[in-house]
């Protein structure tokens, strides 16, 4: 899809609208993919102090990725230690002696491995819990303290860290529009509707309620049909996006869509919500009958609103609260 071809003009909470040249959000950078899990392009917040690893942590590091190895623990004959994954890597040659070696598994480290106690290794972003050794890995794939994904979903982006730092590379590497207030009116203008390809057309982040969020406006294929897609993601986890919902709609001519659900967690990626199905679905034919005219130009606009679920005590409901 030729996105350059895509105008979108948007407005926020009245005021005027701003033409948004999409060629800019799919500006490169340069980034590093973090390094073993760690925090590399992660912006850390705060540090607890924690004593250093033991001697015992450091025998249980890979000395080739210097990851946490788990069983199966391979040794070579002159009882050096690598991971599973890595015994691969090397060609079946020792990284320290260079000996070949064979398929000797290193039990006793393994035994000794269960008996450790360790923190999460997310304690430097929050993370208080001590987990046994072959535990801990498991509680790190979902621990709510891990760094999160960049949601931008325009190019492959490896880089990972907290709200406040993926808000900012968003702004600033991606060039991505910004926007205040929790109500939201877009148009989106293709040209040539009839060039529909796997392709995402433009993401925005709104911040309200002292949370943002990223609203995506897509074009892709549904099986052999054409579709317009808009959905909201919350940028947080899945607990704290269910204390929001969001409405979208589109229309004319007489016509209307409305949407209205909860925002998913960036933690879940852009393309499993869009898989989903889990938001404002446009069918071509029908996007071409909201844009009126000729029907060769597609002229759509989106407008929504965000707000955020309160519970009523007395009455034991959930109140809307609108932002003003």
């Amino acid at each position: 899809m030729d996105l350059e071809s895509v105008e979108c003009v948007s407005s926020s909470d009245g005021m005027d609208e701003d033409e948004i040249h999409t060629n800019h959000h799919h500006s490169e950078f340069s980034s590093t993919k973090p390094r073993n899990g760690g925090t590399n392009n992660v912006n850390s917040v705060g540090s607890t102090a924690l004593p250093p690893a033991t001697s015992v942590h450091e025998l249980l590091e890979c000395p080739v990725c210097t990851n946490s190895m788990y069983p199966p623990i391979h040794q070579c004959h002159n009882g050096h230690t690598l991971c599973s994954t890595c015994k691969t890597r090397v060609h079946n040659r020792c990284p320290t002696c260079r000996q070949e070696l064979g398929d000797i598994r290193c039990l006793a480290l393994e035994k000794v491995a269960e008996s450790l106690e360790l923190p999460c290794k997310y304690f430097s972003l929050g993370c208080s819990e001590i987990f046994p050794y072959y535990s801990k890995l498991k509680h790190e794939t979902v621990c709510n303290y891990r760094p999160y994904s960049c949601p931008y979903a325009g190019s492959e982006c490896s880089v990972v860290g907290d709200i406040p730092f993926l808000v900012a590379h968003l702004r600033d590497d991606h060039k991505v529009d910004m926007h205040t207030g929790c109500t939201f009116n877009h148009r989106y203008v293709k040209s040539n509707p009839r060039e529909v390809e796997n392709a995402t057309w433009m993401l925005t982040v709104f911040h309200c309620f002292g949370q943002y969020f990223c609203l995506h406006f897509e074009a892709f294929q549904l099986g052999m049909a054409p579709v317009y897609m808009a959905f909201l993601r919350f940028m947080g986890d899945e607990n704290e996006a269910r204390n929001y919902s969001y409405s979208l709609e589109v229309g004319a001519n007489g016509r209307k869509l409305i949407w209205e659900g909860t925002p998913r967690s960036v933690r879940d990626s852009h393309r499993k919500v869009r898989d989903s199905h889990d938001g404002l679905i446009i069918q071509r034919n029908m996007a071409l009958f909201f844009s009126g005219g000729d029907r060769k130009e597609l002229k759509l606009r989106v407008t929504g609103r965000i707000w955020k679920e309160q519970q009523n005590s007395d009455a034991g409901v959930c109140m809307p609260n609108l932002c003003s």
